[in-house]
């Protein structure tokens, strides 16, 4: 009997599917952990960082 040969063409992108996949993920979760430690959407000026603190400072009632 003879033996099927085997596609090499599956596995190879499947492997290139599951490290395109892959690299997405670590490229979110660095965006991610970048984004946190910010915390900043953007730049701020100093009078909305004047009424920001204002607005922490008074306590509430």
């Amino acid at each position: 009997m003879t033996e099927k040969s085997k596609s090499v063409l599956l596995p190879m992108v499947a492997a290139a599917v599951f490290a395109g996949l892959g690299r997405m993920v670590l490229q979110k979760v660095k965006a991610d952990r970048l984004a946190r430690q910010n915390r900043v959407a953007g730049p701020v000026d100093e009078k909305t960082r004047q009424w920001i603190s204002d607005v922490v400072r008074t306590p509430r009632q």
